[in-house]
This record gives C-alpha cells, sequence and structure tokens, in this order.
C-alpha cells in the first residue's frame, strides 16, 4: 500500500488460510525526495505528463518490488510461497465523476521483477459500476472488525480520512470525510520544511482562526451525503492558499488545518453514525497526539483507540486489507461494498498479472 502521504511503501505479509487473519511479517520503504516531488506534480497538468506518467510507474514498480522482496528475504521466505501480491498503485487521479481514476505502478512489471502474481487497479471495475471506487477497505473492516453488539466506527487517518460505520445488525458504510493530513504534511513542509508535525507539536503551538476554518468548511464536500471520496484533486496548496488573506501566522494555519481534519472526522460521525459507542484509529493520522486529543474532546461520548487494541496494528491496517481484496479477487468474489461507494451492485475488483 502507499497512499495519499506519499510517505513510502507498507508492506504486510497475510495469511487468509485459517479463520482469523494473520499478520506474519511488515516492511516499510520510504519514497526519495525526487519520487515525492514527481508524485505530487503529476497531481497537476503538465507537459509531457504521459511520458513521465509511464516512467514513474515503471519506477514504481521497481520501487514495489524491492520492498516485496526485501521482506522475504529478512524472513527468509521464497517467492514460489506466496499467491499473490495485492497492489493498490498510486493514485496521481481521483475523478469518479468523470468515471475514471488513475493509480501508477505496472502491475506487469512488478510479476516480472518479484516473479508472483500480481492483483492492481482494484477502484475502477467499481466506477464502472457507477460508484466512487473508494473506500474500498469498508468491506475488509466488516469481515474483521464488526461486533455483534457494540456499534464501532473505524477511522483511517492517512492523506485523507475516511470511515466505517460498523453498527451492530445495521448494514455497514464507509465513505471519506475530507483532508487527514496532507493539507498539514504539505503546510509545515513548505514552511518548516518538515514532512510533517510530529504528534501536533507546530499545530499545538497556534490558534485556531475561526473565519479561515469557516471558510474550509464551507467547502460543499462536507455537507455532500455519502457515498462521496475525495482526494488531492480538490484538497491541495492551491486550494487552501485561495482561501487565506495572506497575513495569517504560519502556526495559526497549521493549527486551523488540525481543526478541519478533526471536524470532518467528528462532524461526520455525529451525523451519519449516531449512537458509536467505540472509535477505532489507524493511520498515521493517529499518531498525532494533538489530533487525537481534540478528536476526543469532540467526540467524549466515544471510546476511542488505535486499531492496535483489536489486534491489527494502526500502520498496517490498510495493507492488509488490500492483501484481502487481491484474495478476493483470486478466488471471483466481490469486494466493494455498495452501500461505501454507491456502485449499483457487487463487483469482483481488481486484475491479474500473471508471473
Amino acid at each position: 500500500m502507499s497512499g495519499t502521504s506519499l510517505d513510502g511503501i507498507d508492506v504486510a505479509l497475510v495469511d487468509f488460510s485459517s479463520a482469523h487473519t494473520k499478520l506474519l511479517a511488515t516492511h516499510f520503504q520510504p519514497y526519495s525526495d525526487s519520487l515525492k516531488a514527481t508524485l505530487l506534480a503529476l497531481h497537476h497538468p503538465a507537459i509531457n505528463e504521459l511520458h513521465q506518467a509511464q516512467i514513474t510507474a515503471n519506477q514504481l514498480a521497481t520501487d514495489y518490488a524491492t520492498a516485496t522482496l526485501a521482506l522475504l528475504k529478512t524472513h527468509s521466505i521464497s517467492a514460489e510461497k506466496i499467491r499473490a501480491i495485492g497492489c493498490h498503485g498510486q493514485t496521481i487521479r481521483h475523478r469518479p465523476e468523470l468515471g475514471y481514476t488513475v493509480q501508477l505502478g505496472n502491475a506487469s512489471l512488478l510479476a516480472e521483477l518479484t516473479n508472483i502474481d500480481v492483483v492492481s487497479d482494484f477502484r475502477s471495475r467499481d466506477i464502472a459500476a457507477h460508484g466512487q471506487g473508494a473506500p474500498l477497505v469498508p468491506s475488509f473492516h466488516d469481515r474483521v472488525l464488526r461486533h455483534p453488539s457494540i456499534h464501532r466506527v473505524i477511522v483511517n487517518i492517512g492523506g485523507i480520512s475516511n470511515l466505517t460505520n460498523l453498527s451492530p445488525k445495521q448494514p455497514t458504510i464507509g465513505f471519506d470525510c475530507g483532508p487527514g493530513n496532507l493539507l498539514m504534511d504539505a503546510w509545515i513542509h513548505e514552511h518548516r520544511g518538515c514532512a510533517y508535525d510530529k504528534d501536533g507539536a507546530w499545530a499545538s503551538g497556534g490558534k485556531v482562526i475561526p473565519s479561515l476554518l469557516e471558510k474550509l468548511k464551507s467547502e460543499s464536500f462536507f455537507s455532500a451525503p455519502p457515498p462521496k471520496s475525495c482526494g488531492r484533486d480538490l484538497f491541495n496548496l492551491h486550494w487552501l492558499k485561495a482561501q487565506l488573506h495572506g497575513n495569517e501566522l504560519a502556526e495559526d494555519v497549521q493549527t486551523t488545518l488540525l481543526a478541519l481534519t478533526v471536524h470532518g472526522i467528528a462532524d461526520s460521525i455525529q451525523r451519519y453514525c449516531a449512537g458509536a459507542e467505540e472509535v477505532y484509529l489507524c493511520g498515521g493520522g493517529a499518531y498525532n497526539g494533538a489530533l487525537v486529543r481534540s478528536l476526543e474532546q469532540s467526540l467524549p461520548q466515544c471510546n476511542i483507540q488505535l486499531t492496535d487494541v483489536l489486534g491489527i496494528g494502526a500502520n498496517w491496517l490498510e495493507s492488509i486489507a488490500f492483501a484481502w481484496l487481491a484474495q478476493q479477487t483470486i478466488n471471483g468474489k466481490s469486494a466493494n461494498l455498495p452501500e461505501a461507494t454507491g456502485a449499483k451492485h457487487p463487483c469482483i475488483l481488481g486484475a491479474i498479472y500473471q508471473k
């Protein structure tokens, strides 16, 4: 899995042979600064972008292969023992309202380099069925994290934040809530040269700008009903700077962006997950102490913890989910959740690239 945060590649080795999902090993490989810069640039139209996209897809496939083989080597596991790689690819455009989404990764090259079958392109089939193509992990959450009597909400805070509502005796729903870390990451990188605001320390030193927060919250995405999804196509530095006067203190903007992320999550839970008792966090934002404390203040009725207490590490839940999605594809089983994506019907997702 490599997500909207553009921090790197999460690799999870997963065994589904028993009733309980087993996470056997993990590996993280960071993106180089140059690759991250290239991927950010590809989110916007540019001269010769088709050529650059294909070159970058090859680079990503090479990096995915390096990360995969590094995990196998560390744990002395041969490629022959791996049934398949589920590879989400790196999203550079997500426009379901226009009928397409683009994830880079060259799955054919990845299969060639690893000698392992690859399942990729998970979102396109759902979009073809008039869905959003995202979020796709609610079906996995439903399978492994649902409780028969406790109302749970699973919140992933990556570049974008999304949630899964697991209400007892009710159909599972899920949708994107708005920006997670991506605006905060972009803002602190521009002003302080940091990749992210560790533990929300910089945001904790500023003050919320009420007028700016209200302006940001007025974006129509927040008031739109689910199913819905979003990405850097909407929430980016250009979008943010268009809302600024230019005389704001940089740390106050950071504090306001943290408040916006909390608003997107808390408001979504209050509006669409009424009665939720437990909220479990995953993704990089789950380790932002200032963000979590603010969520706890906004949702005093909920017990908020990391998914680790449920047996799945907050850093690895998404990569485990795509391993499961790949298994569904290979077994010819549907994996999208129409209640989450808005698709007209369940679909078998992904395409298989054989070794």
